[in-house]
């Protein structure tokens, strides 16, 4: 009797094993993940609310693209550098903090330690590719009022989608993700339209 029940011992503590790999596997995504998410929603709801507000006040098509043009590019550069600065402060005070505790394990922390470069590539990427949505919709058509239609139903799609994919990446709730990023890119364009609608009436 006293071997059979040794002989499940193995099991638990392999399924054990594959459990903290997976998790380990999931905080070294983390990094990136997060940055490559903030820049697509960012780049979606910042490029999007600009030319909302432009196509508050002016009826051209030229003025809405330059406008999300120089977001997209002005938006791309600010994040990778905002990234790069934030992930590069991150990684020396951990890296500070290694040198104090002064860990046994010191080489695979180092594996583990933040990427400035990865962070900052993913974070402008993304952006590139979230401004890139509200552009191409507004491009190809002419009447105003169906051009900023367009741009909201295919931002509320493309938002729909980085929550999606932000919540199977990271295994979150996915509903609670995408009502999220939804709600608030609805919210990012409202004020901002409405505001600025506001200031062209006033004749500033």
């Amino acid at each position: 009797m006293a071997a059979q029940n040794d002989v499940p011992i193995p099991i638990p503590e392999n399924k054990a094993v594959v459990v903290e790999q997976e998790d380990l596997d999931y905080s070294k995504r983390g990094q990136w993940l997060r940055a490559a998410v903030l820049g697509a929603n960012d780049g979606l709801v910042s490029v999007a609310s600009l030319m909302m507000g432009v196509g508050a006040v002016k009826h051209d098509v030229k003025a809405m693209i330059l406008t999300g043009f120089a977001g997209l590019v002005a938006g791309a550069c600010s994040m990778a550098i905002g990234e790069f600065v934030s992930v590069s402060s991150q990684l020396d005070v951990e890296v500070s903090q290694m040198k104090r505790t002064r860990e046994s394990e010191e080489e695979d922390d180092q594996e583990q330690l933040p990427n400035p470069m990865q962070a900052a590539a993913a974070s402008a990427v993304a952006f590139i590719f979230g401004a890139m949505v509200p552009l191409l919709a507004a491009s190809f058509i002419v009447d105003h009022k169906v051009r900023l239609g367009v741009v909201v139903a295919a931002v509320t799609v493309a938002l729909l989608s980085f929550g999606w994919i932000g919540a199977f990446l990271g295994k979150t709730p996915v509903v609670k993700s995408c009502f999220r990023v939804l709600v608030g890119g609805w919210m990012a364009m409202a004020i901002t339209f409405g505001l600025t609608k506001l200031m062209g009436s006033s004749g500033l």
